[in-house]
């Protein structure tokens, strides 16, 4: 079952087309530049905005349809919101937000969701006296205790600082595990991408560029503009297949026949990760090495080799390497050093990547 957003409408000097189908029961984020109409977006889909002409359903239930006369209002939608603040009532305690709004009570249901947020201990206290981080664990509670079908949040780690992003993204990235219902995330950040999405929808200027499959989106084009020149990057679904048995390492299979060495990850074998490679730290050679402080020496293949330029002192090549079937990581070199190799499409090369490179923020629990 999927969600299907299409939609024509103007605002401003944005004439809106969006054609979007997103998965069930995954958390699909949509990136962009501010004024691209991610929030424009979802306020079509919670029906605080109205479309000219379009339809949204989330599998057959249709909550808009401009052919058909069908528009429910926000209440009737069964769509839970978190806005980038929390919104929470400050006469009322934690317990009276979070019961604000419920139909039907569910002793059960409440208890889970306060255990999944951790929020239980604040039940009896006021807005005012929580940090950032508890006020926005209570908003999105909140918003599950409504039983949505459909869960949109809007930045809601944006108005946080360091610390409380921190203190937060533990419990989102549980959500994805946890909450059996389609989460649309509209974020800024491509750390909470790598973080907590399956999938990505890219849109700019009131359309979709791009939409699909996280590691698909990440790898294609229409993310050049977004990744700066030290942020190109692959992405991996790997598994953790052995921790080394002397240094604080940790081995990932990424395909069958291609493995890392990473700074070690907490995890039993076999534990689904999500893994960032950046470009920076992959070097090509066209020999194996014999003796180097690398810990990571791949066969592989060449497979793309195009130009990046960011002005006149910046300018670099991005390498493909074939690793396996369906296995790309991504090298950026210097046009000097293109040249020096003489590299060429189809060439059996070795890419090195240190095992110091991969750090914890390069690594996450894959959603599930």
């Amino acid at each position: 079952m999927t969600l299907k957003i299409q939609f024509k409408q103007t605002l401003g000097e944005t004439n809106f087309d969006i054609d979007l189908s997103l998965p069930r029961n995954e958390i699909s984020a949509l990136f962009g530049r501010s004024g691209a109409g991610k929030t424009t977006l979802i306020n079509v889909i919670s029906g605080l905005v109205t479309p000219q002409q379009g339809r949204i359903a989330i599998g057959d239930h249709v909550l808009f349809d401009s052919e058909q006369g069908i528009n429910l209002p926000t209440h009737k939608r069964k769509i839970g919101y978190v806005f980038q603040d929390s919104r929470l009532f400050p006469h009322y305690s934690v317990q009276g937000n979070l019961l604000y709004g419920v139909k039907e009570k569910d002793d059960a249901y409440f208890d889970a969701v306060t255990d999944l947020l951790s929020i239980k201990p604040l039940l009896k206290r006021f807005p005012i006296s929580l940090s950032g981080g508890e006020k926005q664990r209570v908003a999105i509670a909140r918003a599950l205790l409504s039983k949505p079908d459909l869960l949109l949040m809007d930045e809601p780690l944006a108005s946080l600082d360091m610390p409380r992003k921190r203190e937060v993204m533990p419990f989102l990235e549980e959500l994805s595990d946890k909450v059996n219902i389609p989460i649309i995330y509209v974020t800024h950040s491509l750390q909470e991408i790598l973080r907590l999405a399956q999938h990505l929808a890219i849109i700019d200027k009131g359309q979709v560029t791009t939409s699909g499959k996280l590691e698909e989106v990440w790898a294609s084009h229409a993310m050049r503009p977004w990744q700066s020149f030290s942020d190109q990057s692959s992405l991996f679904e790997g598994k953790i297949d052995a921790h080394h048995s002397q240094y604080a390492l940790t081995r990932v299979k990424l395909a069958p026949n291609a493995s890392l060495w990473v700074q070690k990850i907490d995890g039993e074998p076999d534990t689904p990760i999500r893994l960032q490679v950046r470009a920076n730290d992959v070097s090509i050679a066209l020999e194996q090495p014999k003796a180097t402080s690398i810990r990571n020496v791949l066969p592989a293949e060449v497979h793309l080799i195009e130009a990046f330029n960011a002005g006149d002192d910046k300018q670099s090549i991005n390498v493909s390497l074939q690793l396996d079937d369906g296995c790309y990581l991504w090298a950026t070199i210097t046009p000097w050093a293109l040249d020096d190799l003489n590299l060429k499409v189809g060439d059996k090369v070795y890419a090195q990547v240190k095992g110091v490179s991969v750090t914890q923020r390069d690594v996450a629990l894959a959603p599930h």
